[in-house]
């Protein structure tokens, strides 16, 4: 079998989610939540009972008071930092509950 149109996997996915784009932003809140659960501080995930992404708003619901106060003081600093980890704008705001 000869190879006539190889393409780095790279370039494949890439026209894949430029073609389908809710498949990249769906991938793109996985990323941010697993970057939420696992690479944010223990002390923050430890106190995290649910998180998830419905129209561009992340919610999270805490189990402290203290740090949801915290965490609402550096709201805006918090998305540009979980955009940029998830790769692409995928939440305009932040909802703690």
């Amino acid at each position: 079998m000869n190879r006539t149109h190889s393409q780095p996997i790279g370039k494949i996915l890439e026209a894949f989610f430029e073609d389908h784009p809710q498949m990249a932003d769906k991938l793109a809140e996985t990323r941010l939540i697993n970057y939420w659960n696992n690479e944010l501080s223990p002390a923050v995930s430890r106190y995290t009972d649910n998180l998830f992404v419905k129209n561009r708003v992340l919610y999270v619901r805490l189990t402290s008071a203290v740090l949801k106060n915290e965490l609402m003081m550096h709201r805006e600093q918090m998305i540009i930092n979980l955009n940029r980890e998830a790769g692409r704008k995928v939440i305009d705001s932040i909802v703690f509950c």
